[in-house]
C-alpha cells in the first residue's frame, strides 16, 4: 500500500499506454482506467513527523487520472462544488498536461486551490456526483477531482507561475473583514479585486484562521496558508493582527468612528463544546481546540521552538468522531502519546470524518472504541487524569440528523485508563460580538442570523461562515464568501 515506486511505475507504464492508441477514449475506455492511489509516508515513519501524510501525485498520476472524467455534458460534479468550479475544463486540461491553464481555470472560481485540494471533503461534495463513481457503484472510484487541484495548485506555485489578478481602480470606498479564515480571505480578495480598500481584523496572533490554528500540519502545511496570505498582502489588503473586534474594538465603532462604509464578519465557531460531565476539569482534560491550537500555531510538537509547552501524556483518549477528533488523535500520537484511543458513541459507519482520515488513523495506531462514552473522569487523587469510566451503546432509530441514536446499556460500565484527555464534539459560536453588538441578531445557538444575500439584522454588515453555518468547511465557508462579496459590492454602488 505504500509501495510510492510501484505506484508511480504503474502510472508511467498506463500513460504510455493510453498515449499509444489510435482511437480516441470512448467513455467505457475511460470508466476502466484504475483510479490512481494517492502515495503517502509509510505509517511508521510520519507518526515520528509532522510532515506532510498524502505526498501528492506524480505528472503521470495527474494525467492518468485526469483522463477518466467522461466530460458529461450536463457536469453534475460542479453541483456538488460550493463555489461552483468549471470541473471538467480544469481535469480536460490536466489530462493533456497544460497545468497552467487547469489551474487557471480553478481560479476563476476558487481561491485557495492549494488548500481545498487537501482539505474539502471531495467524497459529499464533486466525487459524490461524479459520473464515473455512479457507474462503478462506489463514490471512492469517482474521478480524484481534489487530488488533481492540489497538484495543479502545486505545480503553480513551485514553478513561480502564479498570476495576480487586476486591480479595478481606486473606488474610495472602505470595507472591515472580521477574521482571516476562508471566509474572510475570499471576501477580502473579491472586494480588492473590485477596487474597494480591504481591512482584515484577525484576533490572533497569525492570519489564516482555522487553517493555522486548526488543520495540522501532517494535512495542510502552514507554507501554503501563508503564500496565500502573501497573495493577499500583495494585492494590497491589510491585516491587523491581534485586534479582537468587540474587545479592541467594538463592531460599531469601525463604522462611526473609523469611517468603515461595510463590515463582514467571518469570526468562525471557535468556541468549544464540553460535554459536562465529572472530572471535565481535572489537569489533562482539553478541548481539541486548545491542543491543536498549541501545536499547530505555537509550534508545541517542536521543542527548541515551540511558544508554548505540551502536556505529555502516555495515553490519549479523543472524545468525537469528526475531521478534528482524527486531527486531534493523530497529533497526539506525533507528540509522544503511546497509545491514543478515539471514544465514540456510535458506529464508523456514523462518523462524520472523511474515509481517508480514518484509514490515516488506522493505519496511524489509532484505536477506535465505537459505541462507547464517558461516563465520568477520574481522578489520580492529586487532581490529574487517571482514567475514565465508559458505558456501552447500541443503536436506535434514526435522530433528527438523519443517524441512528445512541442509546446506553444499562449496567455496561468499565474502566479505560488514560492520562489525557481531549474534547472533540464540536464548536459554538464565541459570544462576544453578540454581546457587545446591539441590534446583532443570533439564534439560539449563537449563529448571526442573515438573509439569502448574507446580510445582517445591521446595515452595511454581512456575515458568512461558520460564524453564519455552525462549524462547516474550508469550501463552504469559501462559498459564502463569495455571495457575501457580491452582496457588499451591490451595496457599496448603492445597488
Amino acid at each position: 500500500m505504500h509501495n510510492n515506486q510501484h505506484l508511480q511505475d504503474e502510472a508511467v507504464r498506463l500513460l504510455s499506454e493510453l498515449q499509444q492508441r489510435t482511437e480516441p477514449l470512448k467513455a467505457k475506455d475511460r470508466i476502466a482506467i484504475p483510479p490512481q492511489e494517492m502515495p503517502t509516508q509509510d505509517p511508521q515513519e510520519r507518526i515520528t513527523n509532522m510532515n506532510e501524510v498524502a505526498t501528492g501525485y506524480t505528472r503521470e498520476q495527474v494525467i492518468v487520472e485526469s483522463m477518466r472524467c467522461l466530460q458529461c455534458k450536463t457536469a453534475p460534479c460542479v453541483k456538488g462544488c460550493p463555489v461552483g468550479i468549471d470541473i471538467p475544463r480544469f481535469l480536460d486540461y490536466a489530462a493533456k498536461g497544460d497545468f497552467a491553464a487547469s489551474v487557471g481555470v480553478i481560479k476563476e472560481s476558487s481561491l485557495l486551490p492549494a488548500i481545498c485540494g487537501r482539505v474539502c471533503p471531495q467524497e459529499s461534495q464533486c466525487q459524490l456526483y461524479c459520473t464515473v463513481g455512479k457507474s462503478l457503484k462506489d463514490v471512492e472510484k469517482s474521478v480524484s477531482i481534489g487530488r488533481i487541484e492540489r497538484y495543479v495548485a502545486d505545480y503553480e506555485r513551485e514553478h513561480g507561475q502564479a498570476v495576480m489578478p487586476e486591480i479595478a481602480p481606486d473606488t474610495g470606498k472602505k470595507v472591515a473583514v472580521i477574521g482571516s479564515g476562508p471566509a474572510g480571505i475570499t471576501v477580502a480578495a473579491d472586494l480588492r479585486k473590485a477596487g474597494h480598500a480591504v481591512t482584515i481584523f484577525e484576533a490572533f496572533h497569525k492570519p489564516g484562521g482555522v487553517m493555522v490554528y486548526g488543520i495540522p500540519e501532517f494535512r495542510l502545511p502552514k507554507a501554503i496558508v501563508q503564500q496565500e496570505i502573501d497573495n493577499l498582502l500583495s494585492m494590497g489588503v491589510s491585516i491587523e493582527q491581534n485586534f479582537l473586534v468587540g474587545r479592541t474594538r467594538k463592531l460599531k465603532d469601525l463604522m462611526e468612528k473609523d469611517g468603515f462604509d461595510a463590515i463582514f464578519i467571518g469570526s468562525g465557531a471557535g468556541l468549544p463544546k464540553f460535554m459536562h460531565i465529572e472530572g471535565e476539569n481535572l489537569v489533562g482534560v482539553f478541548s481539541a481546540n486548545e491542543y491543536l491550537t498549541r501545536s499547530n500555531m505555537m509550534k508545541a510538537y517542536d521543542k527548541n521552538h515551540a511558544s508554548t509547552p505540551m502536556y505529555k501524556s502516555k495515553v490519549t483518549a479523543v472524545l468525537g468522531g469528526g475531521n478534528v477528533a482524527m486531527d486531534a488523535a493523530r497529533t497526539a500520537k506525533r507528540l509522544g502519546s503511546e497509545k491514543v484511543y478515539i471514544v465514540y458513541r456510535r458506529t464508523e459507519k456514523e462518523m462524520p470524518a472523511r474515509v481517508e482520515e480514518v484509514a490515516h488513523a488506522k493505519e496511524e495506531g489509532i484505536e477506535f472504541l465505537l459505541l462507547h462514552n464517558p461516563q465520568r473522569i477520574l481522578d489520580d487523587g492529586s487532581g490529574r487524569v487517571a482514567g475514565m469510566e465508559l458505558l456501552s451503546y447500541e443503536l436506535g432509530e434514526p435522530d433528527e440528523s438523519g443517524r441512528r441514536r445512541p442509546v446506553p446499556i444499562a449496567g455496561s460500565e468499565s474502566i479505560l485508563p488514560v492520562d489525557a484527555v481531549i474534547v472533540s464534539i464540536g464548536n459554538d459560536s464565541n459570544p462576544l460580538l453578540e454581546k457587545t453588538t446591539k441590534g446583532l441578531e443570533t439564534n439560539k445557538w449563537g449563529n448571526i442570523i442573515v438573509d439569502e444575500k448574507l446580510k445582517t439584522s445591521m446595515e452595511g454588515i454581512f456575515a458568512g461562515g461558520d460564524i453564519v453555518l455552525g462549524a462547516a468547511t474550508v469550501i463552504l465557508a469559501m462559498g459564502q464568501g463569495r455571495i457575501a462579496a457580491e452582496s457588499i459590492k451591490s451595496y457599496l454602488t448603492g445597488n
